[in-house]
């Protein structure tokens, strides 16, 4: 995985040997307090609409992600994400544009607002501000 400047970002998790054995678009690291998030932003191909997020860059410092459709503000994920000021969780935003692009390694996030239950609606402020090109790639615009 790469970050938006191109370096590899070692995560100690995934290697070649150990790939994703997820297909939730997360990876949580209890030990680490560490949660991933892997976004694809187009859905068109091989998502059902139950998993059809709206995700996509709002600024090139702010995120629009959505939960999976279990986790709500009552939920120990969903609080888990609204308390994440307070009790120790981190997040980093991985993206891709479609299933075969590789994921960009967009760094930590911290939450900066939520709305919604099942999924919920999270906006993320980037410690990163994404370059103009993967803003204007990942953007609501997209393809406009």
């Amino acid at each position: 995985m790469r970050s938006p400047r191109g370096s590899e970002l070692p995560v100690g998790w995934l290697t070649a040997s150990r790939r994703t054995p997820f297909q939730a678009g997360l990876l949580a690291l209890p030990a680490r307090q560490t949660e991933l998030l892997f976004v694809t932003l187009d859905k068109s191909d091989g998502y059902h609409d139950r998993i059809a997020y709206r995700d996509y860059a709002i600024s090139p410092e702010r995120f629009h992600w959505q939960s999976q459709n279990s986790a709500g503000p009552d939920t120990r994920v969903g609080r888990r994400y609204i308390e994440s000021a307070s009790n120790g969780w981190s997040y980093q935003l991985f993206v891709r544009q479609r299933p075969a692009d590789p994921y960009r390694a967009c760094g930590p996030v911290r939450l900066e607002s939520w709305e919604g239950d099942r999924p919920m609606s999270i906006v993320w402020a980037l410690a990163v501000p994404l370059p103009a090109r993967l803003f204007r790639d990942y953007s609501v615009l997209r393809g406009a």
